[in-house]
């Protein structure tokens, strides 16, 4: 059975793969505007605007480029970030446009200053992580455990663990809630899945989020999002329920990474 379900989730995500962006709107570039202050004047991560918007470097933005805010309803002012340069020329210092000295060279030697800095400046190596990060992402091999990830969506006693073998085996954990009590969001992420079209989950909530993660919720009485909409972390989503197959009442909770299910207990604080 639980076998079944899980094959139904792998599924959905692979049918889902690759989605277009959720609602929202197009902010243009304005002179001085970095992603991080978009991201923050939005409310938004500014690792998930990246990789909506296909953005390999975050740091360089052009004038009059348009970015695409997941779940904004409307377009909003972005301060213009000062460069320290802008300020020391408002505040009439002048800037030094030459390099420090490397450690061992004399201040005499001005001739030999220009080569070492060129040798030593790194010309392509900011490249080189994000494009690492992208070839992670696509070997299916989880990150480091990373404890306080995500949020508890609930809290209450662990009814099944994850893993197990025979009818015991699942792909995520149990926990013991209240029946009509709030389900949290344990990051922020786009709802790309919310109904009750997957047998054995009842209402089902399927969030995705930075570095290819996805939490999964399921048992829900009622969801309080729609898929294509954009959550906060902690939000409330969903009003907990029991299993279809009834019980008492309780939280499905899974992480997976890609299509792969990992331990939500290593993420959890």
């Amino acid at each position: 059975m639980n076998l079944t379900r899980g094959c139904c989730i792998v599924l959905l995500l692979g049918s889902l793969w690759g989605c277009s962006p959720p609602r929202g709107v197009y902010h243009a570039v304005q002179p001085g505007q970095t992603l991080y202050q978009i991201s923050r004047t939005y409310g938004v991560e500014e690792s998930y605007l990246a990789r909506v918007n296909r953005i390999s470097d975050p740091t360089r933005l052009a004038v009059g480029q348009r970015v695409f805010i997941p779940g904004a309803t409307s377009v909003k002012h972005v301060p213009a970030t000062v460069s320290l340069s802008r300020k020391a020329v408002s505040s009439g210092k002048p800037t030094r446009k030459r390099p420090a000295a490397a450690p061992g060279t004399g201040s005499g030697r001005q001739g030999k200053k220009p080569a070492s800095v060129k040798s030593r400046k790194p010309a392509t190596k900011s490249h080189h992580p994000q494009q690492d990060a992208g070839r992670t992402k696509t070997t299916g091999t989880p990150p480091p455990v990373r404890k306080g990830h995500f949020l508890w969506p609930a809290r209450g006693r662990i009814l099944k663990p994850f893993g197990g073998q025979g009818k015991n085996a699942g792909n995520g954990i149990e926990i013991a809630v209240r029946k009509g009590s709030p389900v949290h969001s344990a990051a922020a992420g786009k709802v790309i899945y919310s109904g009750n079209g997957i047998s054995g989950y009842g209402n089902l909530i399927i969030l995705q989020h930075d570095d290819s993660f996805y939490t999964v919720y399921g048992f829900n009485s009622k969801n309080l999002v729609e898929a294509g909409g954009f959550v906060s972390k902690g939000q409330k989503i969903a009003l907990s329920g029991v299993p279809p197959s009834g019980g008492s009442p309780r939280l499905y909770f899974e992480v997976r990474y890609g299509k792969r299910p990992v331990n939500p207990i290593f993420y959890l604080p």
